[in-house]
């Protein structure tokens, strides 16, 4: 049951060794406290026999509760010192129960210890059965500390785990409490930024009604459109105080030509034809580049109007194509047609305008 240890090495018992050594100190007591009961129960009725027959009884069993413990793992053995040890304590333990039982019958008073005896041995025998198998086999120092070592480090290990499990939950707590805080703070953000939109949105609306109806009522030419804005990245130079002016004259000009316009007399300013094309709207017309009839139309004013008095079909037919401008001739004749009815009737400048406008637009209009 124990190892001895060699020379300079302290001896420290083992905890198996420790339980075993407290239970069979507790074993030996019962058995002292049952050869007592027993040598008072038998002695009188069997003499001085009765005296090596309970002493041999309980050394014989507290033998048996030692042998158990040497028997280990070993089931044939062990169930054999288990079934001895089981009859040994039944026959011990009647003893001082049969004499409790005949002296209740018979009324008289009995000893206390007559009462604990065979309990004390029947719970003494439950306590080797259920105690001794937990205690498993003995081993030496070397294996028991191998052992505790392994056993304290699963219980470090556990405890990290438990430790971690711990920080984990402290994290996604907090983690939890600062995500709904963000999602609070990104909400708020949202709204604001939602309000402002609206209440930009509600001033640009009302602004843009106001200008819709402005524009409506006056609207700004383009080519107002057309003036470029300074920019930081180049120089900036004050604009011309003021523009080429030829002297006043009444004549036919390019916007005086337009639908619609009124007759004045004023400076005549040369208009280009990009001009025209901003006036109008559409893009500047290119030659060799096919032509909307847009674009047709402003070449033809342009073309027409460039000179004073206005340049006839023929004259403003040549310098298209001198131009390089494309066209075919039935769209030229149809777009000057429309271009020449427009002009007021004391705006022609030159005798046969009308009739080649007439020629232009039934020639436009015949059958090809």
């Amino acid at each position: 049951m124990f190892k001895i240890k060699p020379q300079g090495t302290p001896w420290r018992p083992s905890p198996r060794a420790l339980v075993l050594a407290v239970l069979g100190a507790i074993t030996l007591g019962v058995a002292l406290l049952s050869v007592s009961v027993s040598y008072q129960i038998l002695v009188p009725r069997f003499g001085d026999w009765a005296v090596p027959t309970v002493a041999a009884l309980d050394a014989l069993w507290v033998v048996v509760q030692a042998t158990e413990i040497l028997a280990g793992n070993n089931r044939v053995r062990g169930r054999r010192v288990q079934i001895a040890g089981l009859v040994l304590t039944v026959v011990i333990a009647a003893i001082p129960t049969v004499d409790l039982a005949l002296a209740l019958g018979r009324a008289h008073d009995f000893d206390l210890a007559v009462v604990i005896a065979p309990t004390a041995i029947v719970l003494t025998k439950i306590a080797w059965w259920v105690v001794l198998p937990a205690l498993g086999r003995g081993t030496s120092a070397d294996t028991r500390t191998s052992i505790a070592t392994t056993r304290q480090s699963v219980a470090d290990r556990l405890e990290v785990m438990e430790a971690d499990a711990a920080d984990r939950i402290e994290l996604l707590r907090v983690a939890t409490a600062l995500q709904q805080r963000v999602a609070e703070a990104e909400t708020d953000f949202r709204l604001a930024t939602l309000a402002a939109q609206q209440s930009m949105t509600a001033a640009l609306h009302e602004q843009a009604e106001a200008t819709a109806a402005t524009i409506a009522a006056n609207p700004l030419p383009a080519l107002v459109a057309q003036i470029e804005l300074p920019t930081l990245d180049e120089a900036w130079e004050p604009s011309a105080p003021a523009l080429p002016v030829t002297p006043a004259v009444t004549a036919v000009t390019q916007v005086s030509a337009l639908p619609g316009a009124r007759p004045v007399t004023s400076r005549v300013t040369p208009v280009t034809l990009a001009d025209l094309a901003a006036v109008t709207g559409v893009t500047t017309p290119e030659p060799d580049e096919q032509l909307t009839d847009a674009q047709l139309g402003v070449v033809l004013r342009h073309l027409r109007y460039s000179d004073d008095p206005p340049s006839s079909y023929r004259q403003a037919v040549a310098a298209f194509r001198d131009a390089g401008f494309i066209g075919s001739e039935q769209r030229v004749r149809r777009v000057w047609g429309a271009l020449v009815a427009k002009e007021p009737p004391a705006r022609h400048g030159r005798p046969g305008d009308e009739a080649e406008a007439e020629d232009a637009g039934e020639e436009a209009d015949a059958p090809r």
